[in-house]
């Protein structure tokens, strides 16, 4: 089976973790703060406040950036479902906005009709590794007064008119986990430039300490540790390399599948540095089929994502609805195929021709 995800760890990171263990220093310790400070650098950003996942990143943001009971926050509905999840957590509601049917992403065009007395923010999400259009955002963000988070979850090192993502709104989220283009195993990044957000995102993290055995505000336990910071500082230094690859496999994927009937390639919109955390090509009907026929031929395949979030059956049960026909149909249509790394020559032509194959007995 070629793998839809591959993690990518070496001696390099074991040796780091060992490091650590050997320390003594296994929580919170100098590897979550050498990795905050790398990290933010890394995405141009003043700080970094390093978590225990992407999700306890975005819920931690959204507290720091006063989202509280009755708020709405605008967001996709075609995403993973801890975006609009951490909104809840927040006691806040999710506002759903459809998207561009081209990146998956916010539709700007989309967002003012949605806003109301109660927004207090717009969070757009960077799909797949293309970064949202960000310059309308900011501006809608600009005239509303409204806080833009960015939930860059699987957007590490992505590039929006040569401005790194999670470095542009007033605060980004980043996830680790292990099938992102970089891992901690698990964790998370908060970044943003602004001192007083940071300062409270930091005590958020740690159970609302201003400083030891002081707490300023209600907090959480959501740390990283050192031992997942180790790997981090680790993979960063290699996620270019990585981002390079998956550009190339990704190029190499749009130019082989470019003439298949019934399916659509990822196109990279103009002015973004995609980073192509996954593939994903849409098809034209039987997409169940078609992806099992991936699957019976040894091709690994995901759907990401099958469902939109207001027709999840918590939130369907909750009462949450939406008028977004673009999502749905992306939602019916969208097939990730294998982008990692660690494909080979020979598992990417597989990749293609099954592809081919499937569209011949499917479509």
């Amino acid at each position: 089976m070629i793998n839809i995800a591959k993690p990518i760890i070496s001696d390099e990171e074991i040796e780091a973790v060992t490091e650590v263990l050997k320390s003594g220093m296994l929580a919170h310790g100098p590897r979550v703060e050498a990795f905050q400070k790398e990290f933010s650098n890394y995405v141009d950003a003043d700080y970094g406040v390093a978590t225990s996942s992407g999700t306890t990143a975005l819920h931690t943001v959204l507290l720091a950036c006063g989202i509280k009971p009755g708020d709405e926050v605008i967001t996709t509905p075609f995403t993973f479902a801890a975006t609009a999840n951490s909104v809840l957590y927040s006691q806040a509601t999710p506002v759903f906005s459809d998207i561009d049917p081209v990146s998956f992403n916010l539709d700007p065009e989309k967002i003012e009709e949605k806003i109301t007395d109660k927004t207090k923010a717009i969070l757009p999400v960077h799909l797949y590794g293309q970064p949202a259009d960000m310059d309308p955002i900011m501006e809608i963000a600009q005239k509303y007064d409204l806080r833009v988070i960015e939930d860059a979850a699987q957007a590490h090192g992505a590039m929006y008119n040569n401005k790194k993502i999670g470095s542009i709104g007033d605060m980004g989220c980043f996830s680790f986990y292990p099938t992102k283009n970089m891992t901690t195993g698990e964790g998370g990044m908060v970044t943003t430039n602004d001192a007083d957000l940071a300062e409270r995102a930091g005590m958020i993290r740690s159970h609302g300490e201003s400083k030891r055995y002081e707490q300023s505000l209600l907090g959480y336990n959501y740390r990283m540790t050192d031992i997942a910071a180790s790997i981090g500082l680790v993979q960063l230094k290699h996620v270019d390399e990585f981002n390079t690859k998956r550009n190339e496999n990704a190029k190499y994927l749009n130019e082989g599948l470019s003439d298949v009937e019934g399916v659509t390639t990822p196109e990279i919109v103009d002015g973004n540095y995609h980073v192509f955390h996954q593939y994903t090509i849409r098809v034209s009907s039987k997409r169940d089929e078609f992806k099992d026929y991936l699957n019976d031929h040894e091709v690994g395949t995901g759907v990401h994502y099958p469902i939109v979030l207001y027709k999840q059956p918590y939130y369907s049960a909750a009462g949450f609805s939406g008028d977004c026909p673009v999502a749905e149909e992306c939602a019916s249509q969208v097939i990730s195929l294998p982008v990692h790394p660690s494909l080979t020559q020979d598992e990417l032509d597989t990749v293609i021709e099954t592809v081919k194959a499937a569209s011949k007995a499917v479509l």
